[in-house]
């Protein structure tokens, strides 16, 4: 039975996914490590667009590549980071992070396995129209029936980000600080002096 471009599209793009994703946890490099996670990415993106979830596809390009993975390197080619220091306590903590291992894979197995929730017996999904927008009908259910859930998430990304940044403030001595209130409090003749000075004639 010959293979059809859409299925071979989906292996080519899986292996190189799979391949990416097992260099990103055995680099010895923390850049090709990073690297390696964005062509991950892109080939996830791929994956999903071939699902036709065009938004999940733009938006982990956008987010992910764009933004979080730009940021990880620049963090990661700007400190000092020292290799053999990080691998020092690998195998001490083998012991508890073998079993855990062991358990997400039994966790995945048990969720991608159709007999255990019953999805043989669900329905076909009807096919869509030629109009259909999967982006808009996720805008429509976001903000109508979801609306409360989303705003909560997004507030709970927002206390996160400032408590991250409330974490790491921290009084440096080789740093300028800066204090709003005294800020605010300053009045313009503390801060102007007019000064008086003759004039010269030539």
């Amino acid at each position: 039975m010959p293979m059809d471009f859409k299925t071979a599209l989906f292996y080519i793009l899986s292996a190189i996914l799979v391949i990416a994703a097992l260099r990103v946890v055995t680099s010895r490099n923390p850049v090709h490590a990073a690297l390696f996670l964005v062509l991950a990415f892109f080939n996830a993106s791929g994956l999903w667009l071939l699902l036709q979830a065009e938004f999940l596809a733009i938006a982990l390009i956008v987010v992910y590549v764009g933004a979080v993975m730009v940021l990880f390197l620049f963090v990661v080619m700007m400190l000092d980071i020292n290799l053999e220091r990080l691998r020092q306590g690998f195998w001490n903590n083998l012991w508890l992070g073998g079993p855990i291992a062991v358990l997400m894979v039994v966790e995945m197995i048990a969720v991608l396995s159709t007999r255990s929730f019953g999805l043989e017996a669900l329905p076909a999904p009807a096919a869509a129209a030629a109009d259909y927008s999967n982006t808009k009908a996720l805008g429509v259910a976001i903000y109508t029936e979801y609306v409360y859930p989303f705003e909560l998430a997004s507030v709970i990304l927002l206390v996160a980000l400032i408590a991250a940044v409330a974490l790491n403030l921290r009084q440096r001595k080789d740093t300028k600080q800066m204090n709003p209130a005294e800020q605010v409090a300053v009045k313009a003749k503390d801060r102007v002096r007019i000064v008086s000075m003759p004039v010269e004639k030539d």
